[in-house]
């Protein structure tokens, strides 16, 4: 009986073994669903696609839009075209918009780095329209300025008419090319990353909290902006980091509520944060293969790549990489350095395949006449010439 026992035992401590593990492979497995009508993730170090979804299809960006908004604002700083303490006055026109408000006043002079923050913590609608006519004079101006540089940055199918994102059939983006906006600010712009953090901002004796929910949760949140309509749904732009210092950008858009957008976008950034590792499957320099080379004075050739290839990969799926080689062969001598030949492909679970030049390490020299001649027979006897 005894036996029995512990024989019942080890059976139940082995299905939950297999249990543990199971659940472990589903949370790092793809999401194969998500309530948003778009989404894309990315890792930013690599730039590999971990999700997406109607990730190219046009959609109204809402507050989203003043990622693209203060991204212009910093390029003037960076270019020293705006100084930081510069202030802009408020016209009527800022004054009376609608929507969400850092509450500026008519005439009063604001500076760039409050309206900063009432853009991006307070959402300010208002504020936009200040930083918009103070650069280009009027808000439509700006807004053409902004889908000039938008194409600028390969974000193709995004138009701006207006600062705030307010709702217009011809403002629009998509979920690809909000990521590559977050991508090129985080990239280009770090030492003005800490306006997307801040949970709170006072102007006016109006104290307002950001909306961004994932700023919230301790799951490495640091950015970067929420947004709302109608049309649209409820969208975001997070980003996050890991204590190893790996980012993953992502965007989702048409949520139904908040507490949709507050879940959906928790469980998908931290999904997109622990479920995967950065690797370096190959280095620069390294040999790949050997290439056959014919009518040289050695007949084979080393292929390497000439960058490391730097890739994301499942963090349960690592010893499942593969790399497989095609070149055109065999080479025919002589052969050169660099010369690019062939294609090291490398397939990695769940996430695709990505494909690398191969170039020739070193040169190889034709043989002589009558060693060329004695090779081409021998390969006519063997039936390897054509």
């Amino acid at each position: 009986m005894d036996s029995q026992n512990v024989l019942q035992k080890t059976v139940f401590l082995i299905i939950l073994t297999i249990m543990a593990l199971w659940a472990t492979f589903v949370q790092a497995s793809p999401i194969n669903h998500t309530s948003a009508k778009q989404a894309y993730m990315i890792d930013y170090n690599t730039g590999m696609v971990l999700y997406e979804k109607n990730a190219d299809e046009k959609m109204p960006t809402s507050s989203m839009s003043k990622v693209m908004t203060t991204m212009m604002v910093f390029d003037a700083l960076k270019q020293e075209r705006l100084s930081i303490t510069d202030k802009f006055k408020i016209s009527e026109k800022a004054w009376r918009m609608g929507g969400s408000k850092m509450f500026v006043k008519v005439g009063d002079q604001v500076s760039i780095n409050d309206l900063l923050n009432g853009i991006l913590v307070q959402s300010g609608n208002d504020a936009t329209i200040v930083v918009a006519e103070g650069m280009a004079g009027s808000e439509k101006a700006f807004a053409e300025a902004m889908t000039m540089k938008a194409h600028s940055l390969g974000m193709k199918n995004s138009n701006f008419v207006n600062a705030s994102g307010w709702p217009d059939e011809n403002h629009y983006s998509t979920a690809h090319d909000l990521a590559i906006l977050a991508q090129y600010v985080i990239k280009n712009y770090p030492e003005y990353m800490h306006y997307f953090s801040r949970t709170e901002f006072t102007y006016s004796n109006i104290t307002q909290k950001n909306r961004n929910p994932l700023l919230y949760r301790d799951i490495g949140a640091d950015g970067m902006k929420t947004g709302h309509t109608e049309v649209g749904g409820y969208g975001l732009i997070g980003t996050g980091k890991t204590d190893e210092g790996r980012r993953v950008i992502l965007v989702v858009n048409g949520l139904e509520s908040i507490k949709d957008r507050a879940n959906e976008a928790a469980r998908l950034l931290q999904w997109g944060l622990n479920g995967f590792d950065n690797m370096t499957v190959a280095s620069a320099g390294e040999t790949i293969a050997q290439a056959d080379v014919v009518f040289g004075r050695s007949d084979k050739v080393n292929l390497t790549i000439k960058d490391d290839i730097f890739v994301t990969v499942p963090k349960l799926a690592k010893s499942r990489i593969k790399m497989n080689v095609k070149y055109n062969g065999p080479l025919t001598a002589p052969v050169k350095p660099d010369m690019e030949v062939g294609t090291l492909y490398v397939e990695i679970p769940e996430l695709g395949t990505k494909e690398y030049p191969l170039y020739t390490a070193a040169p190889v020299e034709e043989l002589g006449f009558f060693a060329r001649a004695f090779a081409h027979l021998k390969m006519i006897i063997n039936g390897e010439a054509a």
